[in-house]
């Protein structure tokens, strides 16, 4: 299906639902979207589905690898919890059809609403199909629905109409297009009481990076209003060394039933990062920098750096290692810099442009001393190896500054005391 056919969604309503293997796990039974602000066109969050024994799962888009008229295929694996709607969710079926507001004068009902594929597992909603008001139904002959009904834009809808309950629901889809940092200042001006009901409506994923961006007291809070399944979701959304340190200021008994519910890779990643002691190499690394083996090539490593999940810092280097190529890796043998990798052809293996003169931290390294090896090679990322000199993680400079900066810097932040440096 090309990016640009729309789907109608009552086509899609009963649809089966099959996994990678080809197996049939459920049928189709609704589509979950969230309003967005600035004229942009509703998202779609996900699919509700309902499994063979009439229980409601929700997949999420990205899980979505094809649609076409006879079946959705889904790829990765399954959450079977009961799905349940958040504050800032609409359903198009239950909430959207046969709903009626005015147009051109005159009252229409929602007969149908499309969606489209802007990008990969990235969709939004594109038109909306409507009917006089008060000559049909979803009773009436197809034949004279398909008589009197009009296609029109999604953003001829009013959005009171597109919402279901609308202070919450406003709130979020203002926040869609923010910075962590500025929906985390946002979050840290709301009451408490206020602050649980945005908490709860936001995406995992942008909760999990603001949650980054909060201090410490009210990380802490916020995950403490949430139920258990939805406070592990959002661990492992966090980067694991932010997780890691949040997980350290719970108490014992939580944070232990919390790693116990998160997929068990990521608890692994958490509290590998829990032995090592504060304020070194061990405790402030991420696990998950890009690592290649010897025979990858400089194509192969701008593929991997190119990733927009990678971030700015951990882009600037890849670190290459014997197999296998996940932290703890085989042994570690050098780093090569991204702008030595552009300045190569593609087809040149990584292992000739090493440099074997940047020296790796050890897991127990000071942060002071690592404030000066940054310093010294003028670094944004740093490679850390244990004593078998395995690749066990990387430092960033964003890591190294949250340990030398004062502890209560994000709450002077969230107050207004960096707004010049923002504004400027």
């Amino acid at each position: 299906m090309s990016r640009s056919s729309a789907v109608f969604i009552s086509r899609l309503r009963g649809l089966p639902v099959l996994d990678a293997a080809g197996d049939q796990v459920g049928k189709v039974r609704d589509v979950v979207i969230q309003l967005r602000t600035q004229g942009r066109a509703p998202r779609v969050r996900g699919l509700v589905v309902e499994l063979f024994a009439r229980r409601k799962i929700f997949v999420p888009m990205p899980r979505v690898h094809a649609i076409d008229v006879n079946q959705v295929m889904i790829a990765g694996t399954v959450d079977t919890r009961v799905f349940s709607r958040r504050e800032a969710e609409t359903l198009v079926v239950d909430d959207l059809f046969d709903r009626t507001f005015t147009r051109d004068g005159s009252p229409v009902n929602i007969f149908d609403v499309a969606m489209r594929s802007v990008r990969t597992h990235d969709w939004e909603i594109s038109q909306v199909a409507v009917t006089p008001a008060g000559g049909h139904n979803r009773f009436t002959s197809l034949r004279k629905k398909a008589l009197s009904t009009i296609i029109v834009d999604w953003d001829e809808v009013p959005a009171l109409v597109m919402m279901g309950r609308q202070s919450t629901e406003r709130t979020v889809a203002e926040m869609q297009d923010m910075k962590p940092a500025d929906v985390a200042r946002e979050l840290h001006d709301m009451s408490p009481r206020r602050r649980a009901e945005v908490a709860k409506a936001l995406d995992d994923d942008q909760l999990a990076d603001a949650i980054e961006e909060l201090p410490e007291d009210e990380q802490v809070s916020l995950i403490l209003i949430l139920d258990p399944e939805r406070a592990a979701d959002i661990l492992e959304e966090m980067d694991p060394d932010d997780a890691a340190d949040l997980v350290q200021d719970l108490p014992d008994n939580l944070a232990e039933r919390l790693l116990a519910r998160m997929r068990p890779e990521d608890a692994e990643d958490v509290r590998n990062l829990l032995v090592y002691d504060d304020f070194t190499a061990g405790a402030m690394m991420t696990p998950e920098p890009v690592i290649l083996g010897p025979d990858a090539t400089v194509a192969d490593a701008l593929a991997k750096v190119r990733s927009e999940d990678i971030t700015p810092a951990l882009a600037s280097m890849v670190f290459v290692c014997r197999p296998p190529l996940d932290t703890p890796s085989g042994r570690y043998l050098g780093v090569v810099h991204v702008q030595r990798l552009l300045r190569e052809p593609p087809s040149t293996m990584v292992s000739l442009l090493l440099d074997t003169d940047l020296q790796p931290l050890a897991t127990d390294t000071p942060v002071g001393a690592i404030s000066r090896y940054f310093a010294t090679y003028n670094l944004v990322v740093a490679p850390v190896v244990n004593s078998g000199r395995e690749l066990v993680g990387a430092v960033t400079v964003d890591d190294l500054l949250d340990h030398l900066l004062p502890a209560d810097w994000r709450g002077d932040q969230m107050d207004g005391q960096l707004a010049g440096v923002r504004r400027g």
